[in-house]
This record gives C-alpha cells, structure tokens and sequence, in this order.
C-alpha cells in the first residue's frame, strides 16, 4: 500500500511528537520516504569481510570508475602506499612546478595557491600520515617564500602563509619524539627566513 506524504508527515509527527520539524524541505524526512538505509562504518566492513576476492576486486573497480577521487586513492594504494615518503618526494617536485608559475597578482595568486592545497590535503589524506603531513606542509611554506609577491598588501595571500605554518606545527607535535626535533629546527629556520624576506611576517601572530 502506497501512503500519501502527508499521511506519512503526520505519522513522523506523531512519532517524533513534534520534537522534530517534519516537512517536505526537512533532509531527513526525505531520506525515509525514499527508503535509502544508511549504513555504518562496521556494517560495511563486516560485510566486505564476506566477500571473496573477485567480488573484492569488482568492487574496488566499481568504485574507481564512479568517482575520480576513488580512482586516485585505489591508485595511491595500490602503486605507492608501500612508499609514503617517496610518494611525498615526487609530489613536492610537482608542487614546486606549480607554485614557481604563480602571478604577481595578490588575487589570482591566492586562487592558484588554495588549488595546489586542495591537492597537497587531498595526498596527506591518501597517506594518512603526520609525517607526509609534516614534510608537504613544510615544502609548500618553503615554495611560498620563494615564489610568491613578498611585498603583497594583499591579506588572503598572506594569510594563506600563516595557516599553513600553524597547520605544520601542529603536525610536527603529533610526530614521534625522534622526528619531532629534526623538523621542528626545520619550522624554526623556515619562521626566521619569513621573518627575514617577507616586511608584513612576524612570528608573534603565529598561534602556536
């Protein structure tokens, strides 16, 4: 039997007893008039654990073939995930490639560097990994320095400098204690060339 929506709206009220705005707009309310059963976490991997490995493997095809991310992330797993630092090493020589074409233009300047950290975020996500994390966020600091309008007057281009040397310190506090002090004399050497090349850095506005 087929229920109109607004018999079932007024089941969903009486069942959530008007605790929960009910509509047609309401997200959740759409989510189960379709029947779409959203599943956890666990339940997924328990049932992957069933599968044999051609169903494994047609799987995994399936997913790359509907999304270019997945695509990537198979790729990462399958061909350089045994290498994470390596896989780093190759990417920061692409990152260096893209950064040393920025323009002087403080606004388009900003637009090409948040794309080159959309994909340098989307590989620390691949590795999952802090000291990945650590060395692309370093590298591309280092690159800003080199790369980008020094004088810029431009505050999101400047900006974009700051995030990113919190975000590495951060990163390089959640590293094993023996790696911790070869990067952090690294962080401190790259915060005292920005303190020495860029006129508008100070180290003082770094929340660390």
């Amino acid at each position: 039997m087929i229920r109109s929506k607004s018999s079932v709206l007024a089941r969903l009220k009486n069942f959530f007893g008007d605790k929960r705005e009910v509509s047609n707009d309401n997200p959740y309310f759409a989510e189960i008039i379709m029947g779409v059963t959203q599943y956890g976490l666990q339940e997924i991997k328990k049932e992957v654990q069933h599968l044999d490995d051609k169903q494994a493997a047609l799987l995994l095809l399936r997913m790359a073939r509907f999304k270019k991310e997945n695509k990537e992330l198979l790729a990462y797993l399958l061909f350089d995930a045994d290498d994470e630092l390596a896989f780093a090493e190759s990417f920061k020589q692409d990152m260096g490639l893209m950064m040393s074409q920025l323009t002087l233009r403080g606004y388009d300047a900003a637009k090409q560097l948040r794309k080159v950290l959309k994909l340098t975020n989307k590989y620390i996500k691949f590795t999952g990994s802090k000291q990945v994390e650590t060395e692309l966020l370093l590298a591309f600091c280092r690159n800003y320095l080199v790369y980008a309008d020094r004088r810029t007057s431009f505050k999101p281009l400047r900006l974009i400098l700051v995030k990113q040397l919190e975000k590495a310190y951060k990163a390089i506090k959640k590293l094993h204690e023996d790696l911790q002090f070869d990067y952090s004399t690294e962080f401190d050497t790259l915060v005292e060339d920005a303190e020495k090349h860029l006129p508008w850095f100070h180290k003082n506005d770094l929340t660390l």
